[in-house]
């Protein structure tokens, strides 16, 4: 008798994941992506790394973002259509898969939009805790959408951030942060400008969804110590940060092939320098040198952060109980004879046509 072979694939629905994330509590949710993304970072170079492949459109891009050691394939399908509002649907929706290497199996599909979220942000604090003055205190949010809140709490949790400015465009979208970061008992200001609302802070994290050639952050609004956090211009044609910004400090990136094309930084030279943020966490490069320095991190999140989140994800949902199983792949008794996983009636209908 013949065994039948059953891959088990792993389940996390949209759904599912709010409700770990609200057991867990979402600032442990942070801090432990966070911490993958830091341990991941240290492996850099047990993975087999590629920039994301993206098919660009009029309004808005998909891309597939896919990375890989020698015990585990990932990637994340995701969008970017900062128009999506006007159909009811967000900006940035995505999903992922973690995989077996030595068989090609899928054990876990799961949501990345509320995941991408946290994982962006976790990033963010992952970078600033390695390159900020450790005495921040005051952080501007320029882009109040989606992400803010994300964003806002990881600096609060993970780097002590006590107080928040705010702009944004849409007077609405700044409305909804503050009652958020209210909720949270989070202290917040809005601004009437990004050039207000950057005057006295010690991060500036720019977080803008219009897909254009903006310049939220110009020279004169740069302040001795500052760190950058330039999280929207992740696409080529969107950019955040004037040039001259980017030669005002060291830039810090994540995948420099990728982020040359993406970055803020594709507004530079092909020999501009830039330091891949894994150099830093390692101690094979310096990051902040001094009190006065102003730090540039040119963030366009890279495959390997999905990682470390779908890992972090996958087991917490073994912890809390949280993970349901689906039927992905089809169970053979005989690999070679996928023909045979069809009903009966298949043939006789086939024959019967044929007929």
């Amino acid at each position: 008798m013949q065994t039948t072979h059953r891959i088990t694939t792993r389940f996390l629905s949209a759904e599912r994941a709010a409700e770990m994330v609200a057991e867990k509590g979402l600032a442990e949710c942070l801090r432990g992506i966070a911490d993958y993304i830091h341990a991941d970072f240290l492996r850099w170079n047990d993975f087999e790394k590629t920039a994301r492949v993206a098919n660009h459109s009029r309004d808005g891009v998909i891309e597939l973002m896919p990375i890989s050691d020698a015990d585990l394939y990932s990637f994340k399908y995701v969008n970017g259509h900062p128009k999506n509002h006007r159909f009811g649907l967000s900006t940035v929706m995505a999903f992922g898969v973690l995989a077996d290497v030595d068989t090609g199996a899928p054990t876990l599909v799961s949501e990345l939009t509320l995941t991408t979220a946290l994982r962006t942000a976790a990033m963010s604090a992952v970078a600033a805790r390695a390159l900020a003055r450790p005495d921040s205190r005051r952080m501007a949010l320029i882009g109040n959408g989606a992400q803010s809140e994300f964003q806002a709490l990881a600096f609060a949790e993970l780097l002590g951030i006590e107080e928040f400015h705010l702009y944004d465009t849409d007077p609405a979208a700044t409305d909804k942060l503050l009652a958020n970061l209210a909720r949270l008992g989070l202290s917040a200001r809005r601004f009437a400008s990004a050039r207000e609302a950057v005057k006295g802070c010690d991060i500036v994290t720019t977080v803008t969804a219009d897909k254009t050639n903006a310049t939220i952050l110009t020279p004169d609004m740069v302040e001795p110590g500052m760190h950058i956090n330039g999280v929207g211009g992740d696409c080529p044609g969107k950019t955040e940060l004037h040039p001259e910004v980017l030669r005002m400090g060291p830039v810090f990136c994540e995948f420099e092939p990728q982020s040359r094309i993406e970055g803020d930084m594709q507004q530079m030279p092909a020999d501009f320098p830039v330091v891949e943020l894994w150099r830093v966490l390692a101690g094979e490069a310096p990051g902040r040198r001094a009190a006065a320095d102003v730090t540039i991190f040119d963030s366009v999140g890279f495959a390997l952060e999905d990682y470390s989140a779908l890992r972090f994800m996958r087991d917490t949902a073994v912890e809390l109980g949280r993970d349901e199983e689906i039927s992905l792949i089809p169970a053979l008794a005989d690999p070679k004879n996928l023909f045979g996983f069809l009903p009966e009636t298949v043939g006789a209908r086939a024959l019967a046509c044929a007929a």
